[in-house]
């Protein structure tokens, strides 16, 4: 349930909390949900580390967000909130970007100072409610969050009331973009914190009902995820401004479900396949690699192990099988002859850091496999 939960030992990862994954999608508005989303059953605290920055890759992307924002959008002498603003990262280099923005990050897996950058900066270990709305904020952004909300419609709308009295109010979100999923047959892209998946029609119509109008929804990182902005609605026209295109997913659904299986099936046969020349592992201990080794060696017996970049990670354990977290170092240590890439934008980083440590390893991508018709 905890996709990027530390697990110090491996029994402790063979021991985590597990749910159930029921996929639906509505035929009106493209939505897809988990039916079977138990929020309750979730815990977020600080043995969870869900950075992506340790990849230069992703960090290039934050950094681009950045830039998005003040130099485009103006998010200048601004007064910031971030929801789920995790390690304080984004929200951390937004203010230091321009002298007259601060900001506040809430988040209950918040590790490290409350308070930085001179008092610029503040940090709360806790969700972002109702007793946090001041309404006085001038931009609210979340990133990676509503995917993890079961009630999304109430997060908007918290969100929009904590800009409620700026004189010009701008909320920003940042989202995986589950036609992108759907269509490329990303089979590992589903797990069980996100129960919430949006296309742009989706989240512009959820936006429009918790009372935004909608600015804008862009293509970001390789259209994996989607840029939403918007501000609260002024007038009726604002809010119902624009008409809805008509939904788009049905026949991308229809393709995923008859080809899952199948799908999965291939990757089992392509590490077996690999073990034939050496020890196989999945490169990426986030998300997508908790989601494929846990539903392709439940049991630890065709995968040697997961090589993450994150330090954090790194001498741990996977939730779910127990599969060891390793460095680049410790799998050349260890004769892994061959990595599952699971995410075709590392592919130019990954293939250069193998380059520059003359590592032998072979990397191979996932993502190959499901292009198969």
């Amino acid at each position: 349930m905890h996709q990027n939960q530390l697990c110090a030992t491996a029994e402790q990862a063979r021991t985590v909390v597990v749910g159930d994954l029921r996929v639906c999608h509505c035929g009106t508005c493209d939505f897809v949900w988990n039916a079977a989303f138990d929020g309750d059953l979730l815990s977020y605290h600080d043995a969870y580390d869900n950075r992506q920055t340790c990849s230069s890759c992703f960090t290039d992307h934050v950094e681009s967000l950045v830039a998005l924002l003040v130099n485009d959008r103006g998010v200048r002498e601004s007064r910031i909130v971030e929801v789920g603003c995790g390690n304080g990262e984004f929200l951390h280099r937004l203010v230091l970007a321009d002298a007259g923005n601060t900001g506040s990050g809430f988040d209950p897996s918040y590790r490290g100072p409350l308070e930085d950058v001179e008092g610029r900066l503040t940090f709360e270990r806790s969700f972002f409610g109702p007793e946090q709305v001041t309404g006085d904020a001038d931009v609210v952004l979340s990133r990676h969050v509503i995917e993890h909300v079961d009630r999304p419609l109430a997060l908007l709308e918290l969100m929009r009331s904590a800009i409620e009295s700026a004189p010009d109010p701008r909320l920003f979100i940042e989202t995986p973009d589950v036609a992108w999923i759907l269509e490329h047959r990303v089979v590992w892209d589903f797990f069980y914190e996100h129960c919430s998946y949006f296309t742009p029609r989706s989240i512009e119509i959820a936006g429009r009902r918790a009372g935004l109008e909608v600015v804008g929804v862009e293509a970001i990182f390789g259209a994996q995820y989607m840029w939403a902005s918007g501000r609260p609605a002024r007038t009726a026209e604002d809010h119902q401004a624009g008409a809805s295109p008509a939904p788009v997913l049905r026949r991308a659904v229809e393709a995923f479900e008859r080809a899952e299986r199948e799908l999965w099936e291939r990757l089992a046969a392509q590490i077996e396949a690999l073990s034939a020349t050496g020890p196989v592992a999945v490169w990426g201990a986030g998300a997508k690699g908790v989601t494929f080794v846990n539903e392709l060696d439940p049991a630890g017996e065709r995968l040697a192990g997961v090589v993450d970049l994150n330090p954090v990670k790194q001498g741990g354990f996977l939730p779910g099988t127990g599969h060891p977290i390793l460095s680049p170092h410790q799998a050349d240590e260890q004769g892994i002859g061959s990595a599952i890439l699971l995410n075709p934008n590392y592919e130019p980083e990954v293939r250069e850091l193998l380059a520059d440590r003359e590592s032998s390893l072979n990397l191979v991508g996932a993502d190959q496999v499901a292009r198969v018709n």
